[in-house]
């Protein structure tokens, strides 16, 4: 049961922390990702998703848009799966 509560805290605080960036579009950017895949991720893509979200907006931005490349220290499933979601048809 406390792990049941503790994926579940995980889950609220990193819901929160993706749709209160600071600004409407990173907000809507992760935002919607979180919504659509932050439930169905295991726990070391939680991980991953956890330690995004500490890089800077401007960054992440940049990379969804394709602006930049992602940097190698900063690729992993889950950078994948944002620019996957992110990807118009």
């Amino acid at each position: 049961m406390a792990e049941a509560d503790d994926r579940e805290s995980r889950l609220k605080r990193l819901h929160y922390r993706a749709w209160r960036r600071g600004t409407l579009e990173m907000d809507l950017l992760l935002g919607r990702f979180a919504d659509a895949r932050l439930r169905a991720m295991d726990e070391g893509q939680l991980e991953r998703f956890d330690r995004l979200l500490d890089q800077p907006d401007p960054d992440i931005h940049a990379w969804v848009d394709g602006r930049r490349t992602v940097p190698d220290d900063q690729k992993s499933d889950v950078v994948d799966m944002i620019l996957n979601f992110h990807k118009t048809p």
